[in-house]
């Protein structure tokens, strides 16, 4: 009979002998994440949400600068989410990214009364090497979108793998991207925007709405208001149950009682019905409308 054990059983037997400790930690690390093939489409999905983002299939640019005297260090990056960037043919081929890339940062140096110098070109993500993982952000809510690209300087021993880490942040209007971050391996963008609010499944609104957005905001509202009242009640109900455990526990083995003798408190519990009785009674007496004394106007002698 041993050999006839079912798979799901021998799991779950496996499962409990794990301390407490690694099964929470087992939870916690639990993230909605997918992972995607190289050819992406613009179109998430995720558990019930879906994310259509082809409303952003343009070419764009974020900067930052940073002043190192005598010079400013620019970063630049171009990037494109649902498509490979357009090969800008007037530019040296040395001074621009390779093609099919999604992603391009570009690092210049300017100085005053000098022409700008190209100092590096980086495709942080490609299409030949993009693995694009995508994850729902929580708080606030919203779509995280990493793409890679190859390490660089290619064929040096300090080269690093380079990725594109793009936040969408659910906002009722667009606003421009921001350029967050570059640690030398990372690009991150952080970008508000109505195509990050997404939308569940059966909903035919999507999400680019700016109503869709406001309502999914609301909605999130009153959800989150309601799970409190509910915990509120459930803790209610758990301390009723565990004083009348502990209470029938506390008397059986005291006093050695049984039947509805265990009931902790008994005595009060059988007048509640009495006491709600009366409260009825007194807030019906005092809505009924009182009778005025009204003889017709004559007065007693």
């Amino acid at each position: 009979m041993r050999g006839n054990t079912p798979p799901c059983t021998m799991i779950l037997r496996h499962l409990s002998n794990l301390p407490p400790s690694i099964l929470l930690l087992l939870l916690l690390c639990h993230v909605p994440t997918i992972e995607a093939t190289d050819s992406f489409n613009c179109i998430v999905n995720i558990d019930t949400t879906k994310f259509d983002l082809t409303s952003l299939n343009n070419e764009h640019k974020v900067t930052q600068s940073r002043s190192t005297p005598p010079s400013t260090m620019v970063d630049s990056l171009t990037f494109n989410i649902c498509d490979d960037l357009t090969v800008q043919g007037e530019v040296a081929e040395i001074d621009r990214c390779p093609s099919e890339t999604r992603a391009c940062l570009t690092k210049i140096n300017q100085k005053q009364d000098q022409e700008d110098r190209i100092v590096a070109v980086i495709p942080v993500a490609e299409s030949n090497s993009l693995n694009a993982s995508f994850s729902k952000l929580s708080s606030p809510s919203g779509l995280s979108i990493v793409m890679h690209g190859q390490s660089y300087p290619a064929g040096s021993d300090s080269s690093k793998d380079q990725s594109f880490k793009l936040n969408l942040i659910c906002n009722k209007n667009a606003d421009d991207p921001e350029f967050v971050s570059y640690d030398g391996s990372q690009v991150e963008v952080q970008w508000r925007n109505p195509a990050a609010c997404g939308s569940e499944a059966g909903d035919d609104n999507g999400s680019g709405d700016d109503s869709d957005s406001g309502n999914g905001s609301d909605s999130e509202d009153k959800e989150s208001v309601g799970s409190g009242i509910g915990w509120f009640f459930l803790v209610i109900l758990l301390a009723f149950v565990a004083y009348f455990v502990l209470g029938a526990y506390h008397k059986y083995t005291t006093y050695g009682a049984t039947g509805m003798d265990l009931i902790p408190h008994r005595d009060f519990w059988q007048e509640v019905p009495y006491m709600l009785g009366d409260v009825v009674s007194h807030l019906c007496s005092s809505a009924r409308p009182r009778r005025s004394s009204n003889r017709g106007g004559y007065i007693a002698v």
